[in-house]
């Protein structure tokens, strides 16, 4: 348990060594803007990670440009438009639903339905074979 416990503190304490290397931006509002905008946007090289949260060089580089980005008076839809023009859609936490990522928001509720379509027949399935076996009983206790 001891072991368990202490791999489970191991693997979470990792994104500790995701370290912001930037200065702080000149104001609190742009600081704020920056932590939010580095929190949506996915590092693409661990692809589990927003870039605040990972310590790959790219996840480092793109927070460099988001910082310089804010610096020069760039908006929020300006930063997130130039890397979805340079990374494509993925590199955001929540994509945009236009046609092209019809299939990614759609996905869960298509495979909610095949679930409950499946657990449906399964289990009509069983309420059959039981009446089926009720009724070879009866037919059973029937015969002297």
């Amino acid at each position: 348990m001891r072991l368990a416990i202490g791999l489970l503190l191991a693997l979470l304490s990792l994104s500790v060594l995701a370290i912001d290397t930037e200065q702080d931006l000149p104001t609190p509002v742009l600081q704020t803007r920056y932590d939010r905008l580095i929190n949506e946007l996915r590092c693409l090289v661990c692809q589990n990670n927003s870039i605040a949260d990972s310590n790959a060089g790219l996840a480092s580089d793109l927070r460099r440009e988001v910082h310089g980005m804010l610096l020069a008076g760039k908006t929020d839809a300006e930063i997130l438009k130039f890397m979805t023009d340079r990374y494509g859609d993925f590199v955001l936490y929540r994509p945009p639903f236009v046609r092209r990522t019809l299939l990614l928001w759609l996905a869960p509720a298509l495979l909610l339905g095949v679930g409950i379509l499946v657990a449906v027949r399964v289990v009509r399935g069983r309420g059959r074979l039981v009446r089926a076996d009720a009724d070879d009983s009866d037919i059973d206790s029937a015969r002297p």
